[in-house]
């Protein structure tokens, strides 16, 4: 029987070996083959292996660079829910899944509801992507909208 290749666990073959280079991966992207053979205990060439296999099986889906938008002049973070009429709801997503100031979508438990997070360099630019991107698409019945305040954590990816 073939394994899932979605699934997360013993089934699709990830160990604790795997665990260990995902985990010192989402500490340095950047870490070379040769470092992270030798924080595991392989050759090179084995971690290069299983670094490809967990790209290939999907457990990795990709390798980023994550900028700190303060730093770029990209001040206003927030969080919105977005209700839409449930016949809109994919077109609304996919419309806003397109947008540059978006930066998460999902679709939430609820009557219809999208969660977004956006980033904008000013309330000016936010407040003209609420009146020209969102309020105008159709089928959005209620907007809520926070800003965030402080960041006290941020994880991307998962917990392992």
């Amino acid at each position: 029987m073939d394994k899932p290749k979605d699934s997360i666990g013993p089934a699709n073959g990830v160990d604790e070996i795997d665990r260990r280079l995902i985990a010192l991966l989402n500490a340095n992207s950047r870490a070379s083959y040769t470092e992270l053979a030798s924080a595991v205990g392989l050759s090179r060439v084995a971690v290069q292996n299983r670094i490809q296999a967990l790209v290939e099986s999907g457990v990795i889906e990709r390798f980023a660079c994550i900028v700190n938008p303060e730093k770029l002049g990209i001040t206003v973070s927030a969080f919105f829910n977005v209700e839409v009429e449930p016949k809109h709801l994919m077109a609304v997503a996919d419309r806003l899944a397109e947008e540059p100031e978006v930066t998460s979508l999902y679709h939430m438990s609820g009557p219809s509801k999208l969660h977004m997070h956006g980033l904008f360099a000013s309330n000016q630019e936010m407040e003209a992507f609420l009146q020209n991107k969102l309020y105008n698409l159709e089928g959005i019945t209620s907007v809520d909208c926070q800003i965030l305040i402080k960041r006290y954590k941020s994880r991307m990816g998962m917990r392992l």
